[in-house]
């Protein structure tokens, strides 16, 4: 299959590829199937993409890219509703809001998603605690 997005040109994946999140991603609720594949001569950043939405994609990055001692835990019902069985299996991205200054780019290290690779399922969570900023320095 292909997607035509509006800032990565065309991509092309396979029905396996396709993440659902059940909740969407904040303010995005309404978009459930995305796809992830990595930024274009960049491995710090990925793209999670809507496959329903042609204009709408998230950069994102590995919490612990930024910050190494970034701890998070998963409530059971998360878990189970990932049907998370074993930690390999859990992928954990930040959000990415871009700035033509790279001194203000910042990471959304308070809602990361959660990402069950194994499964193809996912969920933004809100972390319950005010150690993590969403508008964390990149740099």
């Amino acid at each position: 299959m292909k997607l035509n997005t509006k800032y990565h040109g065309t991509i092309e994946y396979e029905k396996k590829d396709i993440i659902h999140l059940e909740k969407g991603i904040l303010g995005f609720e309404n978009l459930k199937k995305f796809i992830l594949f990595p930024a274009v001569d960049n491995d710090f950043f990925s793209i999670i993409h809507s496959i329903e939405d042609k204009d709408i994609g998230f950069v994102v990055t590995s919490p612990f890219e930024i910050l190494k001692s970034y701890e998070l835990s998963l409530k059971d019902s998360i878990i189970k509703k990932l049907k998370i069985s074993k930690e390999d299996d859990v992928l954990i991205l930040n959000i990415v809001t871009l700035n033509s200054e790279i001194e203000n780019i910042t990471v959304n290290l308070k809602a990361p998603i959660i990402i069950n690779v194994k499964e193809k399922l996912g969920e933004q969570i809100v972390l319950d605690n005010n150690k993590y900023s969403i508008k964390h320095p990149l740099i």
